[in-house]
């Protein structure tokens, strides 16, 4: 009788609501619905609490573990996640890295070794690995983004100083641990990989190497002082940072806030130049469902190197999508990006 008091309850509400729609245009219940369900999904955000967060960035880490820190940057507060590998030793310097989650995620999701496997390679390989947060609009620091030129999202809009919160983090981390200042790297996935191709182009003496997975070259201004090597990963199908270059029909939002996205060809020929390299490359992996071509005699011996995957969509090779619904392509198999990535830098 209760189950069938709350049915009659919900056909009610359905019925009145479809009965007062029924006095507006298409467009009208359309946009009245999606107002209806932003404003839910937003009081649903805003219900999330703030990380959990230590704000002693002056004692010494000593233990591996993983670690959340946060400090005041530009009048708000900045988090990050540091994991640490069981093999790490404060007397021997060890390499960083840094990755940056995509455009509408956080660090929580990118730290998730379930996703990108990084943690795991961390401890098998021993490195240390930072997970920031980028801009968001709410204090649990979800749905971020970072300010990677012509995108993306609040960090672009508010011209966030995402470069300089990354050397406030490596300011912190040098005094807290043992890192190897030769070798610091980084990564990212989408948004997080355009943030790599800004901090290539703006610290370029800093880090060793950048990889982005789905994520082009959409900086404004990119004038490095040196030459640094170069490693980006992408589906041919990918829909929504598309191959070809500008956005996809995933994109549903105001399309006159959606960056006309650089293409990867354009993005590789780019640091090509930038770094020197010779035009033609050679084919480094030809595999089923995935190739990589490899851009050397470049100054400085760096390289740029370039692997694509002929499915997989919007999504990290080898990995697992965060948000992966029953209608959305599975990651592609044919390459590990993890792996990958990491193969690239330790051999920079």
């Amino acid at each position: 009788m209760k189950c069938f008091r709350t049915l009659l309850f919900y056909a009610c509400a359905i019925a009145i609501l479809l009965t007062s729609l029924n006095s507006y245009s298409e467009e009208e219940k359309k946009g009245w619905l999606r107002e209806k369900i932003k404003n839910r999904f937003i009081k649903k955000m805003e219900e999330f609490p703030a990380p959990e967060a230590s704000t002693d960035l002056q004692s010494k880490v000593e233990k591996s573990g993983t670690y959340t820190f946060s400090f005041m940057f530009e009048k708000q507060v900045r988090y990050y996640i540091v994991h640490v590998p069981h093999s790490y030793n404060s007397k021997i310097p060890t390499p960083l890295v840094f990755s940056f989650h995509g455009g509408g995620g956080d660090m929580s999701i990118q730290s998730n070794n379930e996703f990108y496997k990084t943690i795991s390679k961390s401890e098998s390989e021993g490195f240390i690995i930072i997970f920031p947060n980028g801009i968001s609009p709410f204090k649990s620091g979800k749905l971020a983004t970072w300010n990677a030129g012509t995108c993306c999202g609040k960090a672009r809009d508010t011209k966030a100083d995402d470069v300089g919160f990354v050397k406030e983090i490596l300011r912190h981390t040098i005094h807290q641990l043992n890192v190897d200042q030769k070798r610091f790297f980084a990564m990212g996935m989408s948004n997080g990989g355009m943030m790599s191709y800004r901090l290539a182009c703006e610290l370029p003496d800093v880090f060793k190497a950048i990889a982005s997975v789905a994520g082009t070259d959409n900086t404004i201004d990119c004038n490095p002082k040196t030459a640094i090597s170069i490693l980006h990963i992408h589906a041919q199908n990918d829909d929504h940072v598309l191959f070809k270059g500008g956005a996809g029909k995933a994109f549903t939002d105001d399309k006159s806030k959606v960056t006309n996205f650089t293409s990867v060809p354009d993005t590789v020929l780019k640091w090509v130049k930038l770094n020197q390299c010779q035009t033609t490359p050679t084919k480094m992996l030809k595999t089923a469902g995935a190739f990589c071509d490899l851009y050397s005699k470049c100054k400085n011996k760096v390289e740029v190197k370039l692997c694509v995957t002929e499915s997989g969509g919007h999504s990290w090779p080898g990995g697992k999508k965060p948000r992966g619904g029953i209608f959305e392509e599975s990651p592609s198999t044919a390459i590990s990006a993890t792996d990958m990535i990491w193969d690239f830098f330790k051999n920079h």
